[in-house]
């Protein structure tokens, strides 16, 4: 373990293998998967559709530069502006690279327009965008800043939710949302708040950005979680689940807005490529189906109603919920002992966002391992 940098701390156990909703570790003990890579493997743990995508395409090509036309990019493209009402697509690699071009793509914009002043980024209190640079300056938790400033100029999130729309001026490019913040709790954002933000960018000139990255691909019960509180972004970010563990982001844009990015002003050298694309497109044909939805939402009521007898201040959409205990580290060192992955998100927060494909016999089994556990 010495070799390894310690970023993540101790990791006591060892993962080898997994199928459906179930991981087990290197001695070969099960562990009841609510965690899903952090709401990533959507559809579980070595799905056939998945594999078989991954299989054949690794037979075929994994890898071209982007100098060159994929055929996978433009499937994809195609499923998620049809989805998601926005006109254009981007491809990268993860969450915090679809934040750090969307960041980009807003500024860019405005300066193309000759609104050269137009820069100020403005995000929501206990938002969570990413861990790199300039994701990281739009994401508000000192602690994740320690040792890493100066950050990104002209970043800049109020204090309280209720001043959000007041901080959007004419000098800002673009304010960031979550429809609900996973890394900051599980809070579900009031409707009427996100649409006076966006009804105060649309007064200002300044972009709406949806931040889908955790919410998206059908996490909340609704592939877009915007979709559900009836926004109309001129961005959307998004990652996690797009291809159920397989690195990719993408960046999903109104044309007008799109047309910012003009060639040679952004790239990505593994961004879009064909194993990725293949294994998005595979996970896209299932969880954009109404009745894949219609049973993540009916499971989330379910699994809602169960976490009740464990914590307080239920909270969260579809299959993206959390709790609140005495402790949550210790919540979930003790779930982890009786073979139930979970994470704290706080002192007091606990999240639960498991695969999309759980069963009630899931939730049964959740329920019977945490009580076994004394929790």
């Amino acid at each position: 373990m010495d070799v390894l940098m310690n970023n993540y701390g101790s990791r006591a156990v060892e993962l080898v293998r997994g199928h459906g909703a179930y991981l087990y570790d290197a001695d070969g003990k099960e562990y009841l998967d609510f965690t899903a890579g952090i709401a990533v493997c959507n559809l579980g743990h070595a799905h056939p559709a998945v594999a078989g995508a991954l299989a054949d395409q690794a037979q075929t090509l994994v890898h071209c530069s982007n100098l060159y036309l994929i055929p996978g990019q433009v499937r994809l493209a195609e499923k998620l502006t049809a989805l998601s009402g926005l006109e254009q697509a981007f491809f990268c690699n993860s969450g915090a690279e679809a934040n750090e071009a969307a960041i980009k793509l807003s500024r860019r914009y405005a300066w193309q327009k000759g609104e050269t002043e137009r820069t100020q980024i403005v995000t929501l209190p206990s938002a969570f965008h990413g861990r790199t640079l300039g994701s990281l300056s739009i994401t508000p938790k000192p602690a994740y800043h320690q040792g890493f400033t100066p950050l990104l100029p002209d970043c800049f999130t109020p204090p309280a939710l209720a001043d959000v729309v007041d901080a959007i001026s004419e000098r800002t490019a673009a304010c960031f949302v979550e429809v609900v913040q996973g890394e900051g709790g599980v809070n579900v954002i009031d409707r009427d708040v996100l649409h006076a933000i966006s009804a105060r960018c649309r007064e200002v000139g300044a972009l709406l950005v949806v931040d889908e990255v955790q919410t998206g691909v059908g996490r909340t019960g609704s592939f877009f979680a915007f979709r559900e509180v009836g926004l109309e972004p001129d961005i959307v970010t998004m990652a996690k689940g797009l291809a159920n563990g397989v690195p990719v982001g993408a960046v999903l844009a109104r044309a007008e807005v799109a047309a910012a990015f003009t060639p040679g002003s952004h790239g990505s050298t593994f961004g879009g490529n064909p194993l990725a694309m293949a294994a998005a497109n595979a996970v896209v044909d299932i969880a954009s189906q109404p009745q894949f939805l219609a049973a993540v939402r009916q499971r989330g009521e379910e699994l809602s109603h169960a976490l009740t007898q464990f914590g307080d201040e239920v909270s969260g959409k579809g299959l993206m919920l959390g709790i609140t205990v005495a402790d949550a580290k210790a919540f979930a060192a003790a779930a982890l002992a009786a073979g139930v992955l979970v994470t704290a998100v706080g002192e007091r927060r606990v999240r639960f966002v498991p695969p999309l494909i759980i069963e009630s016999s899931h939730i049964a089994d959740l329920v019977t391992r945490l009580r076994g556990a004394g929790l």
